[in-house]
Formats: C-alpha cells, sequence, structure tokens
C-alpha cells in the first residue's frame, strides 16, 4: 500500500498547555486532527464554564489561519462541583464532558478528588444532565505498585461507580491493561475507552531497559507486552468501545531531563503516523478509520467529519525536538524512523 485515505481524524484525549508552550505544539494537533478533547489540568485547572471559555478563546487565537480546528473543552471534576456547575456546562456549547484526576495521580491533578464516595453527588448531576465523565483510572495509594494502579482502579472504583450510575456515560481514558481492555468490553455501551500510540508500541522495556529514556515516561506508565498485545486487539478489533486518544502531552525537555522527570509523551508531531504504524505492525490498516474517525464522534454523539486525511508510505526521521532555546520539546521517537507520513 502507497497511500492511505481515510476521514479526517479526532483527538479523543490531548493536552495543549496555553501560554508560549500552547503556541508551540497547537498547530501539530490541528494539522491532522479536526477536533481534540482539550484536558483542563492547567494551574490554576479550568473547573468553570467561564475559565473554559476563555481558555478555548486562547486556543482558538492559535490555531493557523490555514486550518480548520476546534476545540472540545472538559471541565476539571473537584470535590467541590456543584450540580449548579454541571447543568451549567451541560447549558454550554462549548463544554463536552467532566474530568475525573485522582488527587496525585499525574500531572497537575493535585486539585482532584481525594475521596471518590464524595463526589457521588456530582456523579448523579452528570448522569441527569448526560455528560461524559473522563476518567484518569488510577489508584494513588503510596503503598501500591505503580504497575496495579490500573487494574487496582478498576477493581476498587469503577465497578462501582458503573453499578451506581448505569447510565452514566463513562471514557476510561488512556487505558494499559488487558484487565481494562475486559473491563471495557464487558461493560454496556455506556463505557468507552481512548488508547495512546505509545501504549499501542511499547511495553516498558522501551522506558527502562538499556538505560532510562525519560520521553518514554508517562502515567498510566507502560506495561508489559501482554498488554500491550492486549491494546493492539482492541484497537484493531473494530469494537467501538474503543477509539483514539494521543493523551499527547507536551513538556518542556529539561523538565523531562532531569532528577523528578514529568510524566507525558510529545505525539502531537506524529499522531496518526505512529497509529498508522501500530495498526500496519498488526496488518489492520483497514480499521484505523473506524478507530480513529468514526467511533468516538459516535460516542460522544457529534457528526462524523466529511473531509479526508491522506498517509503517503513514505520513510521520514522525526526531529530531535521542536521549538527552540530553553522551550524545546523532545517528541515521541526523536531521532527515529517513521515509515507512514500525512500529506
Amino acid at each position: 500500500m502507497k497511500t492511505l485515505t481515510i476521514t479526517r481524524p479526532d483527538d479523543w484525549h490531548t493536552h495543549v498547555r496555553n501560554g508560549a508552550l500552547l503556541k508551540t505544539v497547537l498547530p501539530d494537533t490541528a494539522k491532522q486532527f479536526a477536533r481534540a478533547i482539550i484536558m483542563p489540568n492547567l494551574k490554576p485547572p479550568v473547573t468553570t464554564v467561564a475559565q473554559a471559555l476563555i481558555y478555548r478563546d486562547e486556543i482558538l487565537q492559535a490555531v493557523p489561519v490555514d486550518m480548520d480546528f476546534t476545540p472540545l473543552m472538559t471541565l476539571y471534576l473537584t470535590g467541590t462541583t456543584s450540580e449548579a456547575d454541571i447543568k451549567l456546562a451541560a447549558e454550554s456549547d462549548a463544554v463536552v464532558a467532566f474530568k475525573l484526576y485522582p488527587a496525585g495521580a499525574t500531572t497537575n491533578s493535585d486539585a482532584g478528588v481525594a475521596n471518590i464516595k464524595a463526589i457521588y453527588p456530582a456523579l448523579s448531576a452528570l448522569e441527569k444532565y448526560d455528560l461524559p465523565l473522563l476518567i484518569h483510572g488510577e489508584v494513588t495509594d503510596e503503598h501500591c505498585d505503580i504497575f496495579d494502579r490500573e487494574r487496582l482502579f478498576i477493581e476498587t472504583h469503577l465497578n462501582d461507580i458503573v453499578k451506581n450510575f448505569p447510565a452514566l456515560r463513562i471514557v476510561l481514558e488512556h487505558v494499559t491493561t488487558n484487565e481494562a481492555v475486559q473491563f471495557v468490553s464487558a461493560s454496556a455501551n455506556t463505557i468507552a475507552a481512548t488508547i495512546t500510540p505509545q501504549h499501542l508500541l511499547f511495553n516498558r522495556n522501551a522506558l527502562l531497559a538499556g538505560g532510562i529514556r525519560p520521553h518514554y515516561y508517562c502515567l498510566p506508565i507502560l506495561k508489559r507486552e501482554q498488554h500491550r498485545l492486549a491494546l493492539v486487539a482492541a484497537a484493531t478489533s473494530g469494537n467501538p468501545k474503543f477509539f483514539l486518544g494521543t493523551d499527547s502531552a507536551p513538556h518542556l525537555s529539561t523538565l523531562k531531563e532531569t532528577a523528578c522527570g514529568c510524566a507525558g509523551c510529545y505525539s502531537a508531531h506524529a499522531a496518526i503516523e505512529l497509529y498508522a504504524e501500530a495498526f500496519e505492525r498488526a496488518d489492520a490498516l483497514d480499521q484505523l478509520e473506524g478507530f480513529a474517525s468514526f467511533y468516538g464522534a459516535d460516542f460522544y454523539r457529534l457528526p462524523r467529519n466529511i473531509t479526508t486525511v491522506t498517509l503517503e508510505k513514505q520513510s521520514w526521521i522525526v526531529p530531535s525536538a521542536y521549538g527552540a532555546g530553553d522551550s524545546t520539546i523532545t517528541p515521541l521517537k526523536a531521532g527515529e524512523t517513521l515509515s507512514w507520513k500525512l500529506r
């Protein structure tokens, strides 16, 4: 196959930051995705519709003039989120979901939820107003092995959430384990999951074998090969419960290459190419369009895009960095070769 043309995809989970970093990274997302779910974990977090609208305007101002891109805003769920907050969000055309971060689970999650059951009234309101809940599904108990955090979140929290709020639409974000795949597959159609390119392409050896490679460090952390294979099987299965969400997370290289580096892989520079590589390895390029372009839109009850993008079978070397000077970002697979190129 020399070229692959698919309906223009959407990114159902990404971080674009704000300020100067936003202006650096947003064009990478906008050049390939028609829409993207924007994560709200800024400093301070985006917790109100008013804040989301201000952030949305900042994003739109950073979109290059020759690109057509729509940011889909989310609000950061906290212990003080009220039904009135949720009602306002449901009435807003800009806000499409709420994001649940367990406190301390990942970057800028200090304002997250420490007691899951304490937010059950908010979850009831989300169910009432039919707003999706997007979950970073990891426990944060310091005694829990980091490789078990997703599995234990499902066992200790998510099972109860689904039981108590059966009509609540939930996206288990950036799933990384066979247990998560099995949970989503066995659940009702109100439950879906996003899968990142790094979790499809790499296992934990990429992070640790032969030396620590900080630009492969993300949360949830890369897992064993058996889990990667389960994710590939889910992504390429044609099951509409699984769809594209890059979790592209830009951090300055200096903040990654340090004694206590930030979690997150920057993949927006070549997101659809990375997914194409994963699907081609699985001999499933025919399933990429559904995963990248259809299933997420269907879950969020949005129209499918009508334009297309074309990938060419063309080897190219990923730049070693994006940005300049002290504001550089090291991308996923920096300096390595990819076999597909967005035209």
